[in-house]
């Protein structure tokens, strides 16, 4: 009995041990599944896997092919005829180009003059081209007075100048202020008065049909020729209110960063032969028609205007300008019947573009490159360009380039489908088929809608259109609008 007394204490004891040796084992196998410090707990027992690698990015841009087959005007027809008989694009007209062979396929009131809203700007961009050198910059300049005790800030035509302390202003690579006030101190002038010199523009500082109100609601400043950040009262605000006196505020914010009285700063004209004091330069041209066309900035549009009206011959002034961009295009063979222009950005609701213009315009820019030999003596011109002095940019009789080598920058300073500018928001929850094939300008009042560009078709073909609507709120219109562009990407129509 006692033999099995102790057998079965032994039996017990052994049962105890496996029990508490499993026990142990389970907790152990608890603990290296559950521990709470580690991802797996974290994680509810997943595994956190390896970052990747960096993967190279190589973006390119590619021509369009040489093989895409030839639109037809029958299929250009068929793939806009649902579209373009949308009712919210109210009062319509268009106009469809093939690039290649510059032959129009598909219009609609062509040649019916429209508000061209912001589109405009490619007049003002194709004149620039064609006039001004590329590397072209405007100065700002501070010269002695005519007493001692006064400086002159010239305003040579520059909306883009900053005062922000970094430097860094709305648009990019603009001249600081800051800048030109430490070149007058290293000058060591005595002075106390700051007298803005004007005079690089003359008329008025307001075109016919604009509306006072988009002063405050930050699509215009009045035009001088002198601005911070293109009049913006908050500098890195696209559309803040802007200055109703842009220039006298440049001359009050000189005045403060020399230490001087902002009350002691007035509108004069600086003396002939005067010593200069300070000097400094906008971005270049090609940037400044980029950050025009792509933010549509109507203050850019009318100061580049001017440029072109200096280098023409003509007063920098709303009228100057309008008739010098309509005379440089003219003189290189667009057709400008029944355009009326009123300014050079498109803001007046007075200004009248045919569909037509824009889209021949957009077409030449947008055509074949033609192979030139090498000639030992100046070719003729294919068409005298007006007023493009030493260093033009682009003067055919001087170089023996056509006119789409003169425009073709033109297609670069287009806003992208979803992507940049004036389209960022666009092509985004409706018509995303041309999301990142559609480049186009946009047009906007409250008047009319308009968008002009080029597109590359599904069959690999360049088509350029202008596309204009009235009689409907933008919020209805430009979809409709977007929707037509879209078809055209959409379309096989050869």
């Amino acid at each position: 009995m006692n033999g099995s007394a102790g057998r079965r204490r032994r039996g017990v004891r052994a049962w105890l041990v496996a029990v508490l040796v499993a026990l142990v084992g389970a907790a152990a196998v608890l603990l290296a599944v559950l521990q709470p410090w580690t991802p797996e707990f974290r994680h509810g027992g997943l595994t956190i896997a390896a970052a990747p690698g960096p993967v190279p990015v190589a973006p390119e841009v590619r021509p369009a092919p040489d093989t895409g087959p030839a639109p037809s005007a029958a299929g250009i027809a068929a793939a806009l005829g649902p579209v373009a008989a949308s009712p919210d694009l109210g009062g319509f007209a268009g106009s469809v180009t093939d690039a290649e062979t510059g032959t129009v396929l598909w219009n609609s009131r062509a040649d019916e003059p429209r508000v061209p809203s912001s589109t405009a700007k490619i007049m003002t961009t194709a004149a620039a081209l064609l006039t001004l050198p590329a590397d072209q910059r405007v100065h700002t300049r501070v010269v002695a007075g005519a007493t001692p005790n006064e400086i002159v800030l010239v305003a040579g035509g520059d909306p883009t100048l900053t005062a922000r302390p970094d430097g860094e202003g709305y648009y990019p690579g603009a001249a600081g202020l800051s800048d030109l006030a430490d070149q007058v101190r290293s000058a060591d002038v005595r002075a106390d008065t700051v007298v803005v010199d004007i005079s690089r523009y003359s008329g008025p500082t307001m075109a016919r049909g604009w509306d006072p109100i988009d002063i405050p609601g930050g699509s215009i400043a009045p035009i001088e020729p002198v601005m911070l950040d293109g009049g913006r009262l908050d500098p890195l605000v696209e559309y803040s209110p802007r200055s109703s006196t842009p220039a006298l505020d440049v001359g009050r914010r000189l005045a403060t960063e020399l230490g001087l009285d902002p009350a002691r700063v007035r509108i004069g004209t600086a003396p002939q032969g005067t010593k200069r004091l300070a000097d400094v330069a906008s971005a270049p041209l090609r940037d400044r028609l980029r950050d025009m066309m792509v933010y549509s900035d109507n203050v850019l549009a009318e100061t580049v205007g001017r440029e072109v009206a200096v280098a023409t011959g003509r007063p920098a002034s709303f009228e100057g300008a309008a008739a010098a961009v309509a005379a440089v295009l003219a003189e290189h063979g667009f057709d400008l019947t029944g355009v009326t222009m009123h300014d050079c950005s498109g803001l007046s609701v007075d200004d009248r573009i045919p569909a037509r213009v824009l889209d021949r315009i957009l077409a030449t820019a947008a055509g074949p490159e033609v192979e030139k030999e090498p000639a030992t003596t100046a070719p003729p011109p294919l068409v005298p360009p007006l007023g493009a002095g030493a260093g033009s940019q682009s003067d055919p009789a001087d170089t023996g380039a056509t006119l789409t080598d003169a425009l073709v920058p033109l297609l670069d300073y287009l806003p992208v489908a979803g992507g940049t500018g004036s389209l960022t928001s666009r092509y985004v929850t409706q018509n995303q088929v041309g999301a990142g094939w559609v480049r186009a300008k946009t047009g906007t009042l409250s008047v009319a809608s308009t968008l002009a560009g080029y597109v590359l078709d599904r069959d690999g073909r360049v088509l350029t259109f202008t596309l204009m609507s009235s009689d409907r709120p933008p919020e209805v219109s430009r979809p409709a609008l977007d929707a037509v562009a879209a078809a055209l990407r959409n379309c096989g129509c050869s």
